[in-house]
């Protein structure tokens, strides 16, 4: 949620940067309204004085003999005008508490305008392979190697399903212990957070309301719950409604879980296989930071991811994303996208993302500063990483031409020190 006295106060900035991030809103019919309530409740609290001053007179008055009529007549035409005003305060709570949880976060001002046309590559690693023979899809390769099993998770769940089989779960299971080694020996705290959340942690990441049907509903104890989409809906959520002493941030936290969402592919090549599927897996990082430090964290954070991928010699591109393409909470997101060799286009594994204090305010997270002032957390997020597009990657990227695949020298640990994945036979 923004903060209302900012919005107040730099009203056309406000305008100009929802423009960038392409959503409409009337912002003037906003203040218009904030102002307005301002100024009934003032009205309320010098009613609510008078009718107290005019209260405490009337022993004095019996006393001195005078007519108290006149003070319960006042007093009563103050009550009846406070209950209109506050009748009138509540319709307008609600019409602004409707329009501020719908905006979405402001985009740092460096950010381009506009959508995923304007996005920037700003960093690539290695240069494409240039292979002398040719090569096969992830797919073709998955199922010739037998890791994935298809048309047995298509007969099970349905389309946008898998099984790991065989090799292919250890392969991804050593993918995962990579992530989770490596972000425990950079002091990052390991979570096993629940996969089943409540309305509140959809709202305070700022998933909820407008992204609701987004997910997978689930019919539990009369209330909403859902299933995550990401670790981060639930880390995100784990200081809701607390005051943290500045000397205990940053928290640095991060989480593996499956992850659900409702969208999974469709027939076009670029979605085929696991690229995109309804359940994967992935590795979450998610900083809790004081306000002036989130900046840095954002910088380690995509540094921790960019790692990640260097360290298993995939290429791959860093880009900067354009206003309108980050998230609905986020001020500012880099993807890190990956090479898919056999169809020529970058697909993302990691989003690098600062939401601010967006999140802070709508989870009431706060902590104090040295002098006991009071300050919204800053929150930021980076997968790291999912392994739906990595896998794939893998594969192809690493592929030999007598269809076997070559390990990754970081994963062979967790390998059992195999080098390499063999075509098996029919």
């Amino acid at each position: 949620m923004l903060d209302i006295n900012y919005i107040l106060e730099n009203k056309e900035e406000v305008k100009e940067l929802l423009k960038r991030k392409m959503y409409e809103a009337d912002i003037d019919e906003l203040c218009d309204k904030v102002l307005e309530k301002r100024k009934i409740q003032r009205d309320v609290e010098l009613n609510k004085s008078e009718q107290n001053k005019l209260s405490k007179s009337v022993p004095e008055v019996k006393k001195s003999g005078g007519d108290v009529n006149e003070i319960f007549k006042k007093v009563k035409e103050l009550a009846a005008i406070n209950k209109e005003k506050e009748e009138k305060l509540k319709v307008l709570e609600e019409e602004i508490n409707e329009v501020m949880i719908s905006l979405p976060n402001l985009p740092d001002k460096d950010l381009l305008e506009g959508g995923k046309e304007n996005n920037k590559p700003i960093y690539f690693y290695k240069e494409k392979r240039d292979f002398s023979f040719k090569i096969k899809d992830h797919v073709e390769l998955a199922e010739s190697l037998g890791l994935i099993d298809y048309e047995r998770g298509a007969k099970v769940s349905g389309a946008g399903t898998w099984f790991y089989t065989n090799l292919g779960a250890q392969l991804e299971w050593a993918l995962i212990n990579y992530f989770i080694s490596t972000h425990i020996k950079d002091n990052f705290e390991f979570m096993l957070p629940p996969h089943i959340l409540n309305y509140e942690s959809g709202y305070t990441a700022g998933q909820f309301p407008k992204f609701k049907e987004d997910v997978f509903k689930l019919d539990i104890e009369d209330s909403f719950k859902f299933l995550l989409p990401t670790a981060e809906t639930a880390l995100i959520n784990y200081y809701r409604n607390e005051i943290l002493k500045e000397e205990d941030l940053p928290k640095k936290f991060f989480a593996y879980t499956p992850c659900y969402r409702k969208e999974a592919g469709t027939n076009r090549i670029e979605e085929r296989g696991m690229i995109r599927g309804y359940q994967f897996n992935k590795v979450e990082m998610v900083e809790f930071t004081a306000d002036n430090d989130s900046d840095r964290a954002f910088e380690e954070l995509l540094n921790k991811a960019k790692a990640l991928i260097e360290g298993l010699g995939l290429h791959y591109r860093v880009s900067k994303l354009a206003a309108a393409d980050c998230s609905h909470s986020m001020a500012r997101t880099y993807d890190l996208e990956i090479w898919i060799p056999s169809i020529d286009i970058y697909k993302e594994v990691s989003s690098v993302s600062n939401a601010r204090s967006y999140q802070a305010r709508r989870g009431m997270m706060r902590y104090k500063d040295k002098e006991g002032k009071m300050h919204y957390m800053h929150t930021l997020n980076g997968s790291g990483l999912a392994t739906s597009r990595i896998f794939p990657a893998l594969l192809e990227q690493y592929q030999n031409e007598d269809g076997s695949v070559t390990i990754p020298e970081v994963l062979r640990p967790f390998m059992g020190g195999l080098t390499v994945l063999k075509p098996i036979k029919k």
